[in-house]
């Protein structure tokens, strides 16, 4: 597998981008089975997969859990950096990890990534930057997408 490591943001990505908000804080945040069934796939092919968000939600956490994920980074503002860290920590490099994220938040980490992916329904701006515009839309089956090319790559 090239792309040992496999870095994901979530609002937009691993979701549709929607934050429902009540009086106590974030209350829901909706996640496809099909990406938490690629996400499996990729661990149980010898992956290791990261969140790697901007904001905090202890729904991301619970998501993570049930997937097993044990990378988890929340309140990032320099997603890179995090990439460069799992990198050190599993002794590769960081041309050996695959991301997919939405926005220009994630413009550092999608320029430092090996192989880089965006859902359909990302930035336009983002787009010069990745290496693949995904057919599915964040939320919607994006990162099985991604996760499917990668393993049928053998990468």
């Amino acid at each position: 597998m090239n792309y040992s490591i496999l870095c994901l943001d979530v609002d937009g990505t691993l979701t549709d981008g929607k934050v429902y908000i009540g009086n106590d804080g974030e209350v829901m945040k909706a996640f496809n089975i099909k990406d938490g069934y690629g996400i499996r796939q990729y661990i149980e092919a010898g992956g290791i997969v990261a969140i790697i968000t901007g904001r905090i939600s202890k729904i991301v956490g619970h998501r993570a859990f049930e997937l097993g994920i044990k990378e988890i980074y929340q309140d990032i503002t320099n997603k890179a950096q995090v990439m460069e860290l799992l990198a050190k920590k599993y002794h590769t490099t960081i041309a050996n990890v695959a991301f997919v994220g939405d926005d220009m938040n994630d413009l550092e980490a999608i320029q430092a990534s090996g192989i880089s992916f965006m859902p359909s329904d990302g930035y336009e701006g983002l787009k010069p930057y990745v290496s693949a515009v995904l057919t599915h839309k964040g939320g919607e089956g994006a990162v099985r997408e991604a996760i499917d090319i990668l393993l049928s790559e053998g990468t």
